[in-house]
């Protein structure tokens, strides 16, 4: 694959429409579309900016899952909690903003953060990291008017069951998957 340019062609409030052109495999023109959360100068900054972070949350034995209104979808999933790096923000503080706008809750130890990866690579170069917590205090809602979320903490045979019977984000699932059969 051959790149041969770049081109923005919608400015939204939250997401920029690119679309690129390369050269295929076959040397026929291929114009391929992308979302990003950011301005992009040009190829080489596709990617490389980390804009978020998903929060996998332990209590005790228990694992946090979110119950959320996703608009995208029209519909109720599970969900990770997670949110969008604000400027001059350090990832951990980015964790505990995002952790107590959601759930209430406090960051009682960060286990580890994950090396960044890409979100959505079919259609959009947004990098986030993934965050392994420790939780403590009391749920409360701080959340936006533009946001439902139910966040409660699932034992792992109530999380098997969840898998079985409810849909999930695919990173929620994935995280909620391991932790049944760790």
């Amino acid at each position: 694959m051959e790149f041969l340019g770049m081109e923005k062609v919608k400015d939204g409030k939250y997401l920029k429409n690119y679309e690129l052109t390369y050269l295929n495999k076959a040397g026929r023109e291929k114009k391929y579309e992308i979302v990003s959360r950011s301005e992009i100068a040009g190829p080489d900054a596709l990617g490389q900016r980390i804009s978020g972070v998903s929060i996998v949350a332990y209590y005790k034995d228990k694992l946090l899952l979110l119950r959320e209104f996703r608009m995208g979808v029209n519909r109720y999933i599970y969900n990770l909690c997670a949110g969008m790096l604000e400027e001059g923000e350090s990832m951990e503080e980015c964790i505990s903003r995002e952790l107590y706008e959601e759930t209430g809750l406090s960051v009682k130890k960060i286990r580890t953060i994950l090396p960044p990866s890409f979100a959505a690579v079919a259609f959009s170069d947004v990098k986030t990291q993934i965050a392994f917590v420790d939780v403590e205090g009391d749920f409360e809602d701080h959340t936006s008017d533009n946001e439902q979320i139910d966040a409660k903490f699932y034992t792992k045979e109530a999380v098997r069951e969840l898998l079985e019977t409810e849909e999930f984000s695919s990173r929620a699932q994935m995280a909620a998957y391991f932790f049944t059969i760790s």
